[in-house]
C-alpha cells in the first residue's frame, strides 16, 4: 500500500488535535485556595515531581498516574511532573489564594496570627508568629 500525502493528512490532523488538546488543558493556571488540593491524572508513569516554590504549593504522587497538588501559601509557582527519561507529563502554573473560607490575618508589628473564623475566630495552626515572611494582602 502506498501512503500518499492525501491519505496521511487526516492522521496528522488527528494527532495534532490530540497534542493541542493536552497542551490547552494544561495552559490555564490551576487555581487553589490555601489548604485545598486538586487531583491531577497524567498519561504515563510519574517518576519525579518538581515544585518551583514549595512554600506556595506541594505535590504528592499517590500512584504512577495520579498527583495531588496542595495550596500551602499565597502566591504563584509551577509544578512539573516527569517520567523516568525526563519527558514532561504535567506542567502548570499554580496560583494559590486565600479562597472564600473564613480566615483573617491579624498583624501586630512583625507578629502575624492567622485566625480561622466561623461564628467566632480563633488562632489557626497556620499562625506564622514573629518575623513572618508573609506580606499583608489588601
Amino acid at each position: 500500500m502506498i501512503v500518499t500525502p492525501r491519505r496521511l493528512a487526516p492522521v496528522v490532523a488527528i494527532a495534532a488535535l490530540a497534542i493541542a488538546g493536552t497542551a490547552l488543558a494544561q495552559s490555564a493556571p490551576m487555581n487553589l485556595a490555601v489548604d485545598t488540593m486538586q487531583r491531577v491524572s497524567v498519561r504515563g508513569s510519574i517518576s519525579s515531581v518538581i515544585v518551583a516554590n514549595p512554600q506556595i504549593a506541594d505535590a504528592t504522587v499517590v500512584d504512577a498516574n495520579t498527583l495531588f497538588v496542595t495550596g500551602k501559601g499565597y502566591g504563584t509557582t509551577q509544578v512539573t511532573a516527569v517520567d523516568a527519561i525526563g519527558r514532561v507529563l504535567f506542567q502548570n502554573q499554580i496560583v494559590v489564594t486565600g479562597g472564600q473560607s473564613g480566615s483573617v490575618r491579624v498583624w501586630r508589628g512583625a507578629q502575624v496570627t492567622e485566625m480561622a473564623c466561623a461564628s467566632s475566630c480563633s488562632p489557626s495552626i497556620r499562625s506564622t508568629g514573629e518575623g513572618a515572611s508573609a506580606t499583608p494582602t489588601p
